[in-house]
């Protein structure tokens, strides 16, 4: 797996100040930048506002908003050094990126409050792409990122948008800036950093498409496994998540959670849902542990926080959770949760927890 990072931002500003330098010598203040309401000169200011905003956000750990700081050009600067400026800007939140340690998140509104250094990383992509296409739609210059920097994008913060036939275009018809065969226009659009829970000594950590498809591929999804980890259960779940995904019914706050402990940073197994709630609100959980990692109590801790979580929602009635009837350490892990046993065979035992 190819994680987002501060290498794939360098690559989108060299995009950008490659297709727009040509016309440096143009009235930017005076040309709409495609669709949006902003000329071209604002449309390229916003962006290297927003990557040294990203920048400072993740290097300062911001908790509960942006940075009190914003991005004025001197008086009289011109494109050329407008884009000087994005350049810079862009090494900067590059430089943050990689000096980021894992784990680690800043403030940003959407959707879940926080972003970690991949999520900063994705955002930058984002806003550079989709700007260079408005300013270069405005100036009538030709711009098309690589299929890759499009497809990252994509996988690491569209979760619940369905891959199309190719990943810009899908990028550009998912952020209402064009068609797509088969699909009704976008007019409203948000992106999706990864929703992270706390759980007493774990943080359960939102996994994204693209880690899914590389821990069902037998990777590590880009997180420091205990010994003996992934277990087999997180694999599977990660393969149907990603089948979600491809079909385009993914939600990503009712997916798959790695366990991540939080005195090292090293993941110890995973815990998610089978689907999104069905119509009478009901939604099944399932769990797995590395086993060096179990008897610690953790499966515990992780399935009480997310059940807190899903029935705070008005979306969820109830929550249910099969376990094999030999299983006795997963039994007694969905009834410390608070789960009361409804159904019972040779095989398996039902359990639930209802409003």
């Amino acid at each position: 797996m190819r994680a987002m990072s501060g290498d794939h931002v360098i690559e989108a500003v060299a995009g950008c100040t490659a297709a727009l330098r040509p016309a440096v010598g143009g009235d930017w203040r005076t040309v709409r930048a495609g669709r949006l309401e902003w000329d071209c000169h604002t449309t390229a200011v916003h962006v290297a506002d927003d990557l040294i905003a990203y920048a400072a956000n993740l290097a300062g750990r911001a908790r509960d908003g942006y940075l009190p700081f914003e991005l004025t050009l001197d008086e009289g600067t011109g494109n050329a050094d407008l884009l000087h400026v994005i350049e810079t800007t862009g090494a900067l939140l590059a430089a943050a990126v990689r000096t980021a340690p894992p784990g680690v998140r800043g403030f940003h509104s959407y959707p879940f409050r926080s972003a970690d250094r991949e999520g900063f990383a994705a955002m930058g992509v984002a806003e550079v792409l989709l700007h260079t296409h408005d300013i270069a739609e405005g100036l009538g210059l030709p711009y098309e990122p690589s299929a890759d920097l499009a497809e990252s994008v994509l996988t690491w913060l569209f979760p619940h948008v369905q891959p199309g036939p190719a990943p810009w275009p899908t990028l550009l018809w998912a952020t209402g800036r064009g068609e797509l065969p088969g699909r009704a226009p976008v007019t409203a659009w948000t992106w999706y950093n990864n929703l992270v829970i706390g759980a007493g000594r774990l943080d359960l950590v939102g996994i994204r498409p693209a880690a899914a498809r590389d821990l069902s591929l037998g990777g590590d999804g880009g997180f420091e496994w205990i010994e003996g980890g992934p277990y087999e259960g997180t694999r599977q779940a990660a393969g149907f998540l990603l089948k979600a995904y491809e079909a385009g019914v993914h939600r990503p706050e009712f997916g798959v959670f790695a366990l991540v402990r939080r005195e090292d940073g090293r993941a110890v197994g995973g815990m998610g849902f089978h689907s999104a709630p069905d119509e009478e609100g009901r939604v099944e959980i399932g769990y797995d542990l590395a086993e060096g990692a179990r008897g610690n109590g953790y499966a515990t801790e992780a399935l009480r926080a997310l059940a807190d979580w899903a029935m705070a929602r008005d979306d969820v009635r109830a929550l249910s959770a099969t376990v094999e009837t030999g299983n006795t350490a997963s039994r007694a892990v969905v009834a410390r949760a608070g789960f009361v046993q409804v159904s019972e065979d040779a095989d398996e035992v039902a359990y639930e927890l209802r409003r």
